[in-house]
């Protein structure tokens, strides 16, 4: 049996104000996680998307994350 290719996903990550860090895969809708450390996070992310992806099926994500601009106001 033949193993599909690696995908890649963009990941935002913010710390929210209780300090947990907060990771949100904006090509997967509703794919998002939380944790104390970056390295937690991380592993989290992984998880989260794995499931994601099975739930889901293997569609090709809604929409391609571009990318973040700050501006000030």
């Amino acid at each position: 049996m033949r193993k599909s290719a690696k995908r890649e996903f963009s990941v935002i990550v913010e710390r929210d104000e209780d300090g947990y860090y907060v990771a949100t895969v904006p090509e997967l809708p509703g794919c998002h996680t939380q944790a104390r450390s970056l390295d937690i996070l991380m592993r989290r992310v992984r998880e989260a998307i794995g499931v994601c992806l099975e739930a889901k099926g293997d569609l090709r994500p809604l929409v391609q994350f571009i990318g973040v601009q700050r501006i000030a106001v």
